[in-house]
């Protein structure tokens, strides 16, 4: 079974779960995501994550539609499963799922209710100890979970804790973040692990010349993702911060809290990777304005591409 390790690199999508207009898992669009997604570069997929409506699905919905993922990925590339939960019990519980079904690794955000230091690295240690040698994504988003995450608090559950094999960065700012921990790997000879970028890869070209490894996020291109991550590894920043301007605008639109996910749906349905934008509710809803609003956008963005070449 592939494991996700220290090396993980490339553009891992946060994959979005296609829904019936009806709310009903749409697995025959699951499948078209994932081809959508692997044809355009993607080198591993991140599944029931905060933009995957994963707090909406049951139990038994989760592991199917994972299992629908994982059948259709067939091993070609990793496929990491949020498995964030108010208690270890269903942590656990959601490990085994997803693990014993081939996902390569888990991915854990903290509760709202750690206060202090001490707090975040214990709920780590005891996390790592209910999931056992399954390999993690320490989730740092405090924006969303209200728990900031120093350097230093980072670096100890690296140190500690084995099985931490990959930090999704999502503070913003937080820069100094990636440069903290690769001088701390570079001179002093800390475990390095792999740096997988959020936040709709907005500031993507920034993080890569930080010591990014890549993104692990979401955007209605992916492609835009992944020709930033390429151009940048293969030594031609310039080649890749004008491809990245290309796309900003849009994947600017698309941060909007609230009314995102209804956006990135809305792109993806237009472009064919699933058949309807349905959100299950609660969800937000375009209006008129904000369809014409995208529509400016993608034609400006493809004239821009067309002039780059």
């Amino acid at each position: 079974m592939m494991r996700l390790n220290e090396e993980a690199r490339g553009v891992y999508v946060i994959a979005l779960t296609p829904f019936t207009e009806t709310g009903d898992l749409d697995l025959e669009s699951t499948d078209r995501m994932v081809d959508f997604y692997l044809e355009r570069g993607a080198t591993g997929l991140t599944v029931l994550g905060m933009m995957g409506e994963a707090q909406k699905l049951t139990i038994e919905e989760s592991q199917t539609y994972v299992r629908r993922i994982l059948r259709r990925v067939d091993g070609r590339v990793p496929v990491v499963a949020g498995v964030s939960a108010a208690g270890f019990a269903q942590m656990q519980a959601l490990t085994s799922m997803v693990t014993d079904d081939g996902a390569a690794g888990v991915m854990i955000a903290p509760p709202s209710s750690l206060r202090n230091d001490q707090q975040i690295v214990t709920y780590y240690k005891q996390a790592a100890e209910f999931i056992g040698d399954t390999p993690f994504v320490l989730q740092d988003f405090p924006l969303v979970t209200s728990v900031t995450i120093p350097v230093s608090v980072i670096q100890t559950i690296i140190d500690q804790i084995p099985t931490c094999v990959c930090l999704k960065h999502e503070d913003w700012p937080g820069l100094s973040k990636i440069t903290a921990l690769r001088t701390a790997s570079e001179t002093s000879g800390k475990r390095r692990i792999s740096i997988l970028c959020g936040n709709g890869g907005i500031f993507l070209p920034e993080e890569m010349a930080r010591g990014a490894d890549g993104a692990m996020t979401g955007f209605a291109y992916p492609e835009m993702m992944r020709d930033v991550v390429h151009h940048n590894e293969q030594g031609n920043p310039e080649r890749a911060q004008d491809i990245f301007d290309a796309y900003l605008p849009l994947a600017r639109y698309e941060q909007q809290p609230g009314l995102g996910l209804s956006i990135r749906k809305y792109i993806m349905a237009k472009r064919g990777a699933i058949a309807t934008s349905a959100l299950r509710k609660p969800g937000g809803a375009l209006s008129p304005a904000d369809i014409s609003e995208i529509e400016r956008l993608i034609t400006r963005q493809d004239r821009r591409l067309k002039e780059l070449g």
